[in-house]
């Protein structure tokens, strides 16, 4: 399962599910569990006073500490990339997601187990 989130783009590869919004992620997760791929946008618009909604980044934050206290887990073969055009919303997605991969990954391989 592969996961697109933006919410203006469309994405030029197939994707099976498409949410533009934080909250349409997080329900994808919820009803289909965690995706292989995640194709993270940062930011993700205003809602109707002109502020901003979560973004990517938030999203980003919520998958990990959902798969840390272990309620929707990353699967084994976990990746993701960042299509985001903010320089700073995508380098920091990337070193978060990136930090908890590779100390995830750490865990596994000391613990033997996932």
């Amino acid at each position: 399962m592969r996961l697109y989130l933006d919410d203006l783009r469309v994405p030029i590869e197939p994707y099976d599910f498409i949410a533009r919004s934080y909250e349409e992620a997080i329900k994808i997760i919820e009803e289909n569990g965690v995706p292989y791929f995640i194709s993270f946008d940062h930011d993700l618009g205003v809602d109707e006073n002109n502020q901003l909604v979560k973004s990517g980044y938030d999203f980003a934050k919520w998958l990990i500490e959902n798969d840390y206290h272990g309620i929707y887990k990353m699967p084994v073969d976990f990746n993701y990339q960042v299509h985001s055009q903010n320089p700073v919303g995508r380098k920091n997605i990337i070193q978060l997601m990136d930090r908890y991969i590779v100390v995830k990954n750490q865990n596994i391989n000391k613990d033997g187990k996932r």
